[in-house]
């Protein structure tokens, strides 16, 4: 299996990409007008302030889980099992309506779990929401999660997001999470191997699963990251699948656990 340039198990270079992929969000919002912080996403009823308190949210969460593994599993505690309902009670303490504070806190939070990541020891799981997982991997879903609410943001904004290489973390992590899609709705993954196939930012060939699979995933890595956050519909994207489960996977595929939310419309974004 062929893995994209920044590979989960490479800390180092993950955390480098976590770093640089966080400060594209200042990209977007420093200097903005108070009304555009107010811009409703496409998230409904998340507005930009929102996306941005979630990924203070998050990476408050990640840099805890590795640095405080007692503090950590107080705060998941404290949501009950409900990660949703906390994660949305947690962004009404944020200073929504205050877009200088909440930016402050954003780059107090980044930074503190982008820290808190390196730090910690690359074969050493760290707790998170089900089971310890790598800090590496966990820095992947740190990845994730700021390409699909950075996209949110900048659809708000009317900006267009200049992907790199860098986002090979993100398709690593939809690779190794592919079965997040069936669980979210209750399904049995298919007993098979997946060949996945896309074409990187740069040009490159990302390969991942048995060059004679049968089921076969391929296309834009920039689209395919927007496939797996669920940020385009499938028919709006360069992915393309031979096999009736590869068919099936594109449209059900997420790298997140939890309820796949309603996606975006076939031709939302034309235009």
């Amino acid at each position: 299996m062929n893995q994209p340039p920044n590979v989960i198990t490479q800390l180092p270079a993950v955390i480098e990409d976590l770093a640089a992929e966080a400060a594209g969000i200042d990209a977007l919002v420093e200097g903005l007008d108070p009304a555009d912080w107010a811009r409703e996403t496409p998230a409904q009823g998340w507005t930009v302030a929102h996306q941005v308190a979630h990924l203070c949210f998050v990476f408050r969460l990640a840099g805890t889980a590795a640095s405080d593994a007692e503090a950590f599993r107080a705060m998941t505690d404290r949501a009950g099992g409900d990660l949703d309902g906390a994660v949305n009670a947690a962004l009404a303490t944020y200073p929504l309506d205050d877009p200088e504070k909440l930016l402050a806190r954003w780059r107090a939070d980044r930074d503190f779990a982008v820290e808190a990541l390196a730090a910690a020891p690359a074969d050493r799981p760290v707790p998170w929401l089900v089971r310890p997982i790598p800090p590496g991997v966990l820095a992947c879903a740190g990845m994730m999660e700021v390409f699909a609410h950075g996209q949110d943001i900048a659809d708000a904004l009317g900006a267009v997001p200049r992907r790199t290489d860098r986002i090979g973390s993100v398709v690593g992590f939809a690779v190794l999470t592919w079965e997040f899609g069936y669980e979210s709705r209750g399904l049995t993954p298919p007993d098979t191997e997946f060949r996945y196939e896309l074409t990187s930012p740069s040009g490159q060939k990302w390969e991942f699963g048995p060059a004679d699979a049968e089921q076969r995933i391929t296309g834009d890595a920039t689209d395919f990251c927007l496939l797996v956050t669920r940020r385009r519909h499938p028919d709006d994207l360069d992915v393309a699948a031979v096999g009736a489960d590869a068919e099936h996977w594109i449209r059900i595929a997420q790298a997140y656990r939890g309820p796949a939310g309603p996606g975006r419309s076939p031709g939302q974004f034309d235009g």
